[in-house]
């Protein structure tokens, strides 16, 4: 069992003198800003950010370049996050939960061992209701490949076009959801970024081939790659970001062995990586996009987000995230941006009170990074009045 050491001082200035478990949810939030990287030392390149991350959401495809460069030393622009894409130093699929994630190449096929039975059989009732049949789909894939052979690659209307051509229809959500399945079952992959176009390639092709891995040893390595980057969790955030069963995670933490440690804090246990400590907390200033892992990462976010922050945070509960300013990780406000004139404005709005000098100079720094990351010249920063 880790437990913070006594006298460990906490954000707000109180010292830990009872030598039990830490009882305070913003240190969660500051332990995981340092665990992904989003505090302290960055990370050397795009490359490193992903496969330290292990998976990182990415169906909002500009904000996902801009998850990886918040991580990434000298906060590459998008384009050098593309051209890491377009190298497949990192690739675009769907592994867990039946969406779109960056991950490293060498990961994706065994992360897609532990997930694709699950995810496909729990999409057996919209395969119906689409009527696609396995004859269908297997019909999809031999077209696919026929197209695709030779280190091609089309963009998603395209492979449509092939589709229909070899007697295959894809109206409505039938185009999607086949290459949903043909991604799912280790046939396709994103191909060379296009603009805002999402490029499909054959996996056998675009990815190097690398041993297989034992079950128990994919679902060890899983718990032992996301404890270090997202910890402290739950076992119940393990689950809900993998989208694996509780009896699989059980295992995966037991396989894991002395690489993950469990600590008490805020009344509940957390699995963290072995010789785990508490972190000085930092008041670092992130504007962070609507699908960042610091909130994706985890099914309980009260580490980071107040009660009444989650309905301000996703709209109607829709499942759009909203781009959202964090104070050392902590959800402050949102934000949104403006591009006139080859510059980025910024408009950020406070979930509470208004932001203290300290912390508007700090968003106004990272504005103008996240400006460059686009590269635009920065623009005005402002809070609308109350």
């Amino acid at each position: 069992m880790t437990t913070p050491a006594d006298g460990h001082a906490l954000h707000d200035g109180r010292a830990r003198t009872d030598g039990r478990a830490l009882a305070d949810r913003r240190a969660i939030a500051a332990a995981r800003l340092a665990a992904q990287k989003l505090a302290g030392e960055p990370l050397a390149e795009p490359a490193a950010v992903v496969r330290h991350m292990l998976a990182m959401q990415a169906q909002d495809y500009a904000g996902s370049l801009w998850s990886v460069a918040l991580r990434a030393a000298g906060t590459p622009t998008a384009a050098d996050v593309e051209a890491a894409l377009a190298r497949s130093e990192i690739v675009r699929s769907w592994p867990m939960r039946g969406t779109l994630h960056l991950v490293a190449p060498e990961d994706l096929r065994w992360l897609l061992s532990l997930t694709t039975e699950r995810l496909v059989a729990g999409a057996a009732a919209r395969r119906r209701a689409l009527e696609l049949d396995d004859a269908t789909i297997e019909r999809a894939r031999e077209l696919a490949t026929d197209a695709l052979e030779g280190g091609r690659a089309l963009r998603r209307e395209e492979l449509g076009d092939r589709f229909e051509a070899g007697s295959v229809t894809t109206g409505g959500q039938r185009l999607y959801h086949l290459l949903w399945m043909l991604s799912q079952t280790g046939t396709l992959v994103s191909g060379p970024p296009e603009g805002a176009a999402q490029t499909f390639a054959l996996l056998e092709e675009r990815i190097a081939p690398v041993p297989e891995r034992e079950r128990d040893d994919a679902l060890g390595e899983l718990v032992r790659r996301y404890v270090l980057s997202h910890g402290p969790a739950t076992r119940q955030d393990l689950a809900h970001w993998s989208g694996l069963t509780a009896a699989d995670v059980k295992t995966g933490i037991a396989v894991a062995g002395d690489a993950v440690d469990t600590a008490a804090i805020d009344g509940r246990d957390h699995l963290v990586p072995a010789g785990w400590q508490p972190v000085a907390a930092e008041a670092e200033v992130r504007l962070l996009p609507g699908f960042d892992e610091l909130l994706l990462g985890y099914r309980d976010r009260s580490a980071s987000l107040d009660e009444g922050g989650l309905a301000l945070v996703v709209p109607g509960s829709n499942g759009v995230f909203q781009p959202t300013l964090s104070v050392g990780g902590h959800v402050e406000g949102l934000w949104r941006r403006r591009v006139r004139r080859g510059a980025v404005d910024v408009e950020l709005t406070p979930l509470g009170r208004p932001p203290s000098q300290r912390i508007l100079r700090a968003a106004t720094r990272e504005a103008a990074r996240y400006a460059r990351h686009l590269g635009l010249a920065p623009g005005e920063v402002t809070v609308p009045e109350a």
